[in-house]
């Protein structure tokens, strides 16, 4: 066999090696690896002495976590916050630079990042990244191979909420050498609240050689029913007509028919609340065994079209535009230099705007029947980490709670309630008409839960909630008694302005 043959042969065994790995990570387990075991994390300096290994982040302000020289990979990211926003993992920034540039790699909400949007906490189980503790631990498998220096820095973007403790650890090796032409890590976030009218949304846009390799696309909801019949499309190299056209939202995230909760390695929907106006979904794509190469440029964009109703609860039709709220991030490998096709939003402009009403911030102003027997709750999964307890010993008790709405308009209406084994069933009423049906609060656990009671006309100006116990559950007791619970705990209101 000639030199040549045993040449091709060769790039052919790398080949389907580097290939093998992309399906089974641990077929290169069986080989020794070249380059030094590396970490940078947030370890106590005094670290035999002292196990204080978290760092605060002012609102503001940016904290530098790792500063590598290279030549090196980064193999693992983890992170694990406490943070005073309610939405931290919208407005907190991740930011990588690569080889001293200025203009970062990777920009992007650290939520949506990890594939999940709203600056919700989620857990997560995906083949590049994986989050549990019920949405806190975030873990990143992505490969990122630097040249000469990585940074990587995290902002709080919050305009007055600091985060309390940050622990992370990022975990590379430095290699004696990489490929000349080795491709970057590159994630991009973009967002359109709501989506522009008579244009598809854009993903990304990208200049240079390289391949793309995920999507994480999250949408609230600006009016009932489903939003996805948008076709995705990928315009390679400056091409006119798209090569890669789709047949519908849910079908480039490798689903069918509609959405629903569910995670696999390369596809899934993270966050699913369903079809209502204002409802919220997070879904991600990872182009991990078909990547899609590009030599020149890319250009990936979705229809954002779907079903519509008229005013009256008329259909309009199945494949007309919508204006929900779309965000995304695109995720590829190229060779630097990048382009930037879109500038990140400030932390507040990526919520969708809203009021958020705490209610142990409108104590003051709440009437009880037993007015001694309410109080402020802490601890928990409550927003703020706080709630308005009212441990109620009537059957027949009630609460008042007032707020004000400084302008007119439909407004979506919901209520943030707590669920106990000692909870009653409730009655809401809203300027003295009444939310749907009575809400029974039990449960055999203590369960933050979301109460829809739907889109309502609000004038400008003071308001009242009323909640009035209709008597317990069955199974409710107070511990350790056989005693009827007739407890309610508000976590907050949720209101938000719809268009007119």
């Amino acid at each position: 066999m000639g030199r040549w043959a045993w040449l091709l042969m060769a790039l052919w065994s790398l080949s389907a090696s580097a290939q093998m790995a992309l399906r089974d990570p641990l077929v290169s387990l069986d080989r020794f690896f070249l380059g030094r075991g590396m970490r940078s994390s947030s370890s106590a300096p005094d670290w035999r002495n002292s196990n204080a290994d978290a760092r605060p982040i002012a609102p503001g302000q940016t904290l530098t976590l790792a500063e590598l020289q290279g030549p090196g990979r980064i193999t693992h990211l983890w992170f694990t916050i406490s943070a005073e926003d309610p939405y931290y993992p919208r407005t907190l920034t991740l930011r990588i630079y690569w080889d001293g540039e200025e203009d970062p790699s990777v920009e992007c909400p650290l939520g949506d990042f990890f594939a999940v949007g709203h600056g919700l906490d989620v857990p997560v189980n995906s083949a590049p990244v994986q989050v549990s503790s019920d949405g806190r631990a975030r873990n990143c498998y992505w490969p990122m191979p630097f040249q000469r220096s990585a940074r990587i820095t995290l902002t709080n973007d919050s305009p007055k909420h600091r985060v309390r403790a940050l622990y992370w650890y990022v975990d590379w090796v430095k290699v004696p050498r990489l490929p000349r032409s080795v491709p970057y890590f590159h994630a991009q976030y973009r967002q359109e609240f709501p989506c522009e009218a008579g244009k598809n949304y854009l993903i990304l846009e990208a200049k240079g050689r390289g391949h793309y390799v995920g999507t994480v696309l999250s949408v609230h909801h600006n009016e009932p029913g489903w939003f996805g019949e948008g076709d995705d499309f990928f315009f390679i190299d400056g091409e006119k007509e798209p090569s890669l056209r789709g047949t519908g939202t849910e079908d480039y995230f490798s689903d069918a028919w509609g959405f629903r909760l569910f995670q696999q390695p390369y596809h899934g929907v993270t966050v699913w609340e369903g079809f209502d106006i204002d409802d919220r979904g997070t879904v991600y794509r990872w182009h991990i065994p078909d990547p899609v190469p590009f030599s020149r440029s890319l250009r990936v964009e979705i229809e954002h079209k779907g079903f519509r109703l008229d005013e009256k609860g008329k259909a309009l039709g199945g494949f007309l535009e919508r204006a929900d709220h779309y965000s995304t991030v695109a995720f590829w490998y190229q060779e630097e230099p990048h382009h930037r096709f879109t500038t990140l939003p400030p932390g507040p402009e990526r919520i969708v705007p809203h009021l958020l009403l705490e209610a142990e911030a409108l104590r003051p102003e709440v009437k009880a029947a037993e007015p001694e027997r309410l109080q402020i709750q802490e601890g928990g999964a409550w927003s703020g980490g706080r709630q308005l307890f009212y441990t109620a010993t009537l059957r027949d008790g009630w609460l008042e709670v007032p707020f004000q709405i400084a302008e007119g308009g439909r407004y979506v209406l919901k209520g943030y309630l707590t669920r106990s084994w000692d909870y009653g069933i409730y009655q809401a009423f809203l300027d003295g008409q009444p939310l749907g049906e009575a809400m029974n609060l039990y449960n055999p656990t203590v369960e933050r839960s979301v109460v829809k009671w739907g889109v309502r006309r609000l004038e400008a100006g003071p308001h009242t909630l009323r909640f009035e116990c209709r008597g317990a559950d069955e199974r409710s007791r107070l511990r350790g008694t056989e005693e009827r619970g007739y407890y309610f705990g508000l976590d907050g209101i949720y209101l938000r302005k719809l268009p007119e």
